[in-house]
């Protein structure tokens, strides 16, 4: 029997629709393979439209009686964001830049004022509108912005449906007029060569791969554009870059565990590039130059990177500068006239170190106030500076905005986040545990509460365990709307995640994909076992891959979770492995395998692939995102999926999908609409957990 507000109404049920395919030897049926449009990227399919319109008027149709509580939780979720706010100006050349929002405006304006000019308006320029270029919009993202070198030019990307395939154009900021140049379909950075006469970019192809590096002379026609790299395997993405110095235009092209690098003289960007060394699978690294010296972050001699140098005569000739370790995980680096920048993390704790060039024995690293925080450098685009802009939060400690004086090793702050409505630190208490993996490995776990909160309580769990991207243990002013309800947020860093190094995510992909859900289950039940919460009250949250994990742990365990929440979930991932025609797949068989070659990955990814795994047991009240121009994790995925879950789940627990009709993989744009998606999200839950007001 399923529960409803009136029971003349039910979901919407997708029609089934045999389909079988055979891959070494075994046969995959896929009775919803219908709701992909032949004509994906654009949907037009009359049948698809009105079975996802469905789902979304059956959305609308649950959460109405709930809609106060959405909009509480959302006035509380705005009160705390500062709504007329500004950055703190940082300066490039002649000219101070910052950004401003305005009282209720959905987007930002970015400005700028002369180098020594009163701080009292009368000089500062607009350089870019977002709310006017969003006016009349359902969706607007500005994708990149890049200031030529001389300040005259503003070369900027829109994208206004979520497809992630943007337009550029390009401003005069001394006559506020607009170039007649103009360029669609790109997915790129924009920098300025020659003088700053040309721009390089990089055009999405028709299966949204970035293949090419692209030069457009201003007043010329795109047809005249000169490609200067392509690609030609099919899994490897082109990105192009200045050096710090400004000197080089770089060239960069990679997938997942393997790069290659060309520089190009920026003043003559025509010139033959110098390959810095060819590539090796596995072998990842980047590039900087400094008076004639290649400075070279790579893994060829250890899985958690060495920084080494080389001449520019003898690229490929690489000389240690700063060991490999197993403590220390390079993450990056940035090259400055006078010194250098190591970024890393140890102990999966943010590094920011700063480094000389005559003294290779003389480290600083940047001191910080907590024991558990995230922290990084922010925009610092002078080549010749005596400080640096960072970053720092922690899960108690608003976003701070510091100076760091390097001469002097002393931060100066410079702007704390603002929450209008109030924040008081000390009420709240953040912890970072161990929590044994069934393996016995240790699951670092950040997790934060009230002071006062009863324990067993209510308990939010988050993870996301791939590509090596780890989850910092950063401020949300959101998710104060739950823990002052009584929740603790805890954040599982689960292998496939690089939290603790490269070893750490090399743990959790391939063919030892498994040990991310499996992470994620026992840290849930190492929190039960520790008296933070209960089996069956802690709700879970992920998107994209997370939201694989989400299909994965509700398949394996779930009767744990007493409110999931899954947003533009990757859980077709069989189907979208065999598919080398979708955007993503050839980039992505380094990371999850390639089941169409490879049997033993065919069959590991169908063990555990979330839409395959559905069968008929009692699964956890569940909400679905997805967005109908998303290129990441496209519509049907979690469409099919709802619908299996549909016809398979037994039991009367919630299932809804909500889709974006008219946005891609990040949701409603907008500071604000897309914290109407949240509010939703916490309202769902409260009131699957019965905390509903």
């Amino acid at each position: 029997m399923r529960r409803m507000d009136d029971s003349t109404v039910a979901p919407p049920i997708a029609a089934r629709k045999p389909a079988v395919a055979s891959y070494h030897g075994r046969d995959i049926s896929d009775d919803y393979a219908w709701l992909r449009d032949p004509g994906y990227p654009e949907v037009k399919d009359k049948a698809i439209l009105a079975h996802l319109e469905a789902e979304n008027a059956w959305f609308e149709r649950r959460m109405k009686s709930h809609r106060p509580l959405v909009d509480t939780l959302f006035r509380e979720m705005r009160a705390r964001i500062k709504e007329a706010d500004t950055s703190v100006p940082y300066k490039d050349g002649e000219w101070l830049y910052w950004i401003e929002f305005e009282e209720g405006a959905e987007y930002k304006k970015w400005w700028r004022r002369p180098v020594g000019a009163k701080d009292d308006g009368t000089e500062d320029q607009l350089i870019l509108d977002e709310p006017a270029l969003a006016e009349g919009k359902d969706y607007f993202r500005l994708g990149t912005l890049s200031v030529s070198q001389g300040g005259r030019l503003l070369a900027y990307a829109v994208d206004d449906n979520g497809s992630e395939r943007f337009t550029v154009r390009i401003k005069d900021l001394e006559s506020g007029e607009m170039l007649a140049d103009e360029i669609p379909g790109t997915l790129s950075s924009l920098v300025w060569v020659a003088g700053d006469s040309g721009l390089v970019y990089s055009l999405a192809n028709e299966q949204w791969r970035t293949d090419n590096a692209r030069l457009h002379w201003l007043g010329t026609p795109l047809d005249d554009d000169v490609e200067l790299y392509h690609e030609d395997d099919e899994g490897f993405r082109v990105g192009s870059s200045l050096s710090a110095n400004e000197q080089w235009l770089i060239v960069t092209t990679s997938d997942h565990e393997t790069s290659e690098v060309r520089l190009i003289p920026a003043a003559d960007p025509l010139a033959e590039p110098l390959l810095v060394r060819a590539r090796e699978k596995g072998l990842e690294y980047d590039v900087d130059e400094r008076d004639g010296t290649l400075y070279v972050c790579a893994n060829d001699t250890h899985e958690n990177f060495r920084l080494a140098t080389a001449p520019l005569d003898a690229p490929a000739e690489w000389t240690t500068l700063i060991e490999g370790s197993d403590e220390l995980y390079l993450t990056g680096f940035e090259l400055f006239r006078d010194f250098y920048v190591v970024d890393g993390r140890l102990a999966g704790l943010d590094r920011i170190e700063v480094r000389y060039y005559d003294d290779p024995a003389r480290i600083e690293p940047v001191a910080f106030p907590e024991a558990s925080y995230s922290a990084g450098l922010g925009t610092n685009p002078e080549w010749a500076t005596d400080k640096l802009r960072l970053s720092y939060e922690s899960m108690v400690s608003p976003s701070t905005v510091y100076d760091y004086h390097v001469a002097e090793q002393r931060l100066e702050t410079r702007k704390v986040q603002e929450i209008p409505s109030g924040y008081d630190a000390s009420q709240y208490r953040t912890e970072r545990l161990e929590i044994a993996a069934r393996d016995g490995t240790p699951i670092p776990v950040s997790i934060v509460y009230r002071a006062d909160r009863e324990q067993p309580g209510p308990l939010h769990l988050y993870g996301y365990g791939a590509y090596g991207i780890a989850i910092p243990p950063g401020f949300s002013t959101a998710r104060l709307s739950l823990v002052d309800r009584g929740f603790a947020y805890a954040i599982a860093h689960i292998r496939g995640g690089d939290d603790l190094g490269r070893a750490w995510y090399k743990a959790g992909k391939l063919e030892r994909r498994v040990n991310t859900f499996t992470d994620f289950v026992d840290v849930a039940n190492g929190l039960v076992a520790r008296g933070y919460t209960k089996a069956g009250r802690i709700s879970i949250s992920g998107g994209s891959a997370g939201g694989g994990l989400m299909g994965a742990v509700v398949n394996s365990d779930p009767e744990l979770w007493g409110a999931v929440v899954a947003h533009v979930p990757f859980v077709d991932v069989l189907n979208t492995m065999l598919d080398a025609s979708l955007p993503l797949t050839p980039g992505e068989w380094p990371e999850w395998g390639n089941p169409i070659e490879d049997r033993e990955a065919f069959e590991l990814i169908a063990s555990y692939s979330p839409y395959e795994n559905v069968r008929a047991q009692d699964y956890p009240p569940m909400l679905v995102t997805a967005g109908l121009n998303d290129p990441r994790v496209t519509y049907w995925e979690p469409a099919k999926w709802v619908a299996r879950l549909r016809e398979m789940k037994t039991g009367d627990t919630e299932l809804l999908l909500k889709t974006n009709m008219g946005a891609g993989h990040g949701g409603k744009s907008g500071r604000f609409r897309s914290l109407e998606e949240t509010a939703e999200e916490f309202a769902f839950i409260l009131w699957q957990m019965g905390m509903a007001e």
